[in-house]
Parts: structure tokens; C-alpha cells; sequence
């Protein structure tokens, strides 16, 4: 960090974790808005369209602006502060999901119209998404919190929107239809971008100071920038490994709760409020994992603790779905798939800011998750042909058998040992800073 932030040892505790909080606060009203939108955007289409593939469609209509849009906001973020594209992405993104109950109530809405907002809503949620992340490590440090716990409440903080999202969502369209719904994600839009410009304290989320230029030398464009971001990034192995895997079991994932659940809950009769059910436990259940991982995650070897957690929250959800098993047992296994998906993110989280400098977590960020997100928008496009052409059930066997073997065979490469050798670093740097900082 270029800041000077050896002043708060003089803040009182509850001020100096302000920043944390709001980042958080903003990041829960956002996302759970978006996880209603989950629920009631898929049913929408579905009950107006009656239409897997034309769902697929809207899915990926709205995750590859999404990634592309991301991918190059990175060095935006660097260059002008998370802050300012926090608050204005968002308040983008209320007004097109705002648009969509009201040009279906004003009967004017077709379906190319509706693609084109979901897509401009995937375009500003992206860099939304990103200059949130790239907040939390900043306040985490003004609030003196260790980086691998802040991680944890931030991925927490997800999976409550995961849990109370979803529920919400599917009671809503059960009782309601889907367009309350997608207000609803509208307003918790609206809501964040508040919550970013005006409760923050000030000085949070600026841009960061760049290194020197040699003497004459222009400071580095766009361009300069995104290629810095590209070069780091290639240069990291396991970073580069870490963002393959990711990058095919979010495709899988995508597949899932876009197109393959929806319609699993229409073909048995469930309805989308057993979507909402499921959601939401499984949610609750990552909550716990996640505030485990925020506690003692960064006791623990992060090899093992990542490796178990995808082996719970990959494979079993899909052949539970294909098994026709009583809703119970469905429930059952979506507590322990969200359990284990509750650990995930902390460690991925808290590896990825350790390995990348301050000036450039901006647009490194933004290109490891967009590459990560690449399948995203496929996901779904691919399981509505799919399940058009070949029946959900082979659909969920094929995806859960790839789910279990992407992230089982490439844990066997030598790059994930680098993961444990990161947290010990990071633990021994923490020490330091702490020893530093008393006085003598």
C-alpha cells in the first residue's frame, strides 16, 4: 500500500472498520438484488416464452457483457478509483433492470428489447462487481483486519445474499409472478450505488498511486496498463491455474442455476419455490463455511481445505438433481454442497491479492476473473441446447462428472504447492507489520 495508514492505530475500533463495513453493505444489498433477479429473470422467460434454449439465451446475453466489459474496466479502476465506478455502474444497472417490469407492464417489451437490457445490465455489473472486490483489501488494512479474514466476510457476505436472495426471490414469484422480482433487484441497485457514494468515509477507494516514471518518461496509458495487467498475470503460474479450473466449474455452475435447475424445478412440479429453498439453504450452509474460513482459514493448509471444498460443491448437487431422489435428500446434499463452497472464495480471495501488487490489483483482478468468468455466458447457452436435444437428466450426469474431474485432475499439478508456501509468507508478513507497528 502507497497510503499512510499508521494513523489508525489512534481511530477508535468501530470507526476504523466504517470502511469494511460499508464495502460489505454495499456489496449484500447489491448481490442479494441480484440473486432475486436469479430466481425471477429464468421464470420469466420460461413462463413467457416457454423456451430452454430462448432461457439460455438470455443468460448469456446478460454474463458475456458481463466478462468482456470487466476484463477491460480493470486499468478504468486503477486509473480513476473503485469508488466512483461503484456507485455509477450501479445506479446504470437499476435504471435497465427497472426497465424491464416496466416495459413488460406497458406491453412494449420483446424479446430482442429484453436482451438488450440484460446485456447492458451484465455490462454494468461487471465493473460494479470488480471495483467492489478491489475495495475490500484496502479497508480490510484501514481496519486493520488480517487480509484473509476480510476475504471471509466478503465471501460471507455473498453467501448471505445467496441465502436471503434466493428465499426471497422464489416467494416472491410464487406468490407474486417474477416482475416484483425484478423491481426488487432494481431498487437493491440503487440502494448499493447509495451506499457507495455517500456512507463511506472519505478517502476510501481512490486511485492508487502508480510507481515513479523514470525522469521524462509519460505516465502509462490504458493500453500501457492492461498490457501490465497481462504481462503480471502470465507470468504466475499457479494464479494462471487457479483461473483454468475456476473457469470451467463456473461454466458448469452457470449451467446449473441458469437453465438446468429451472428446469428441473419446472419438470418435477417443484416450482421456483423450491429453486428459493434450495438456494437459500445451500446458501446458508456456505455462510457457515465462509465464516469458518474467515476465523481459521489462514490457519489452515489452503491445498486441502480448497480441494475438499469443491469436492462438496461440485459434483454431488448436479447427480442429486439427476437422481430423482425426494425433496429432502435434494436439500440434504444443497446444505453440504454450500458448506464446502462457503471455503472457496477466502482462500482464492486472499491468494490472489498476496501475489499481486497494490497499483495493480485493478485491472489484474479484473482480468483473472473475466478469464475466469469466460464460460459463464456459454454455460448456459450450451445446457439449453443441450437439454433440448438430449433430456435434462444425461445433461446433469455429463456436468457433474466434469465438475469432478476438472478440479481433481488438475489439483495433481506441482503449481498448488506455491498455495501453502503463500500462506505461510503472508502469515510471517503479518507478523512483521504487527511487530513493527508497537512501539518500542
Amino acid at each position: 500500500m502507497t497510503e499512510d495508514v499508521s494513523g489508525a492505530d489512534c481511530i477508535p475500533s468501530r470507526w476504523r472498520l466504517l470502511p469494511l463495513g460499508g464495502v460489505l453493505a454495499a456489496m449484500a444489498v447489491s448481490l442479494t438484488g441480484t440473486r432475486i433477479s436469479m430466481i425471477a429473470l429464468p421464470w420469466f422467460v420460461l413462463v413467457t416464452t416457454g423456451s430452454a434454449t430462448q432461457l439460455g439465451l438470455v443468460a448469456f446475453c446478460e454474463m458475456a457483457p458481463y466478462v468482456v466489459i470487466k476484463a477491460f474496466t480493470g486499468p478504468l479502476v486503477d486509473r480513476i478509483g473503485p469508488r466512483a465506478v461503484s456507485w455509477s455502474t450501479d445506479l446504470a444497472s437499476a435504471a435497465a433492470a427497472a426497465a424491464v417490469p416496466l416495459l413488460h407492464t406497458m406491453d412494449v417489451l420483446s424479446f430482442p428489447l429484453l436482451l438488450a437490457l440484460v446485456a447492458l445490465i451484465g455490462a454494468a455489473r461487471g465493473p460494479g462487481d470488480l471495483a467492489k472486490e478491489v475495495m475490500i483489501p484496502e479497508a480490510a488494512e484501514r481496519g486493520r483486519v488480517p487480509l484473509a479474514r476480510a476475504t471471509g466476510l466478503s465471501s460471507m457476505t455473498e453467501r448471505l445474499a445467496s441465502t436471503v436472495g434466493p428465499a426471497a426471490g422464489g416467494s416472491l414469484v410464487a406468490l407474486l409472478g417474477p416482475l416484483p422480482g425484478l423491481a426488487v433487484n432494481a431498487g437493491c441497485f440503487a440502494l448499493g450505488s447509495v451506499i457507495i457514494g455517500l456512507a463511506l468515509p472519505r478517502g476510501v477507494g481512490h486511485a492508487a498511486e502508480e510507481p515513479p516514471s523514470p525522469a521524462g518518461a509519460r505516465a502509462p496509458g490504458y493500453w500501457r496498463r492492461f498490457g501490465e495487467g497481462f504481462t503480471f498475470l502470465r507470468g504466475e503460474p499457479l494464479l494462471l491455474t487457479v483461473i483454468i479450473m475456476v473457469g470451467i466449474t463456473n461454466l458448469l455452475d452457470a449451467a446449473f442455476m441458469t437453465v438446468l435447475t429451472p428446469v428441473w424445478a419446472k419438470e418435477s412440479g417443484n416450482g421456483p419455490t423450491a429453486i428459493g429453498l434450495m438456494s437459500s439453504v445451500m446458501g446458508a450452509a456456505a455462510v457457515g463455511g465462509s465464516l469458518i474460513a474467515a476465523v481459521a482459514a489462514h490457519r489452515l493448509r489452503r491445498r486441502m481445505v480448497l480441494f475438499t471444498g469443491f469436492l462438496l460443491a461440485g459434483a454431488p448437487k448436479f447427480l442429486i438433481l439427476a437422481s430423482g431422489a425426494p425433496m429432502w435428500a435434494v436439500v440434504a446434499v444443497f446444505a453440504v454442497s454450500g458448506f464446502g463452497a462457503g471455503f472457496l472464495n477466502p482462500v482464492l480471495g486472499a491468494v490472489l491479492f498476496e501475489r499481486v501488487p497494490r497499483h495493480m490489483w485493478g485491472r489484474v483482478n479484473a482480468l483473472g476473473d473475466s478469464l475466469a468468468w469466460s464460460g459463464i455466458p456459454l454455460g448456459g447457452l450450451i445446457a439449453g441446447v443441450a437439454v433440448a436435444y438430449v433430456g435434462l437428466v444425461p445433461v446433469l450426469l455429463i456436468g457433474g462428472a466434469a465438475y469432478f474431474l476438472t478440479t481433481n485432475l488438475t489439483g495433481l499439478r506441482r503449481e498448488w504447492r506455491e498455495m501453502d508456501r503463500v500462506s505461510e509468507r503472508g502469515d510471517r508478513s503479518a507478523k512483521m507489520r504487527k511487530t513493527l507497528s508497537q512501539p518500542a
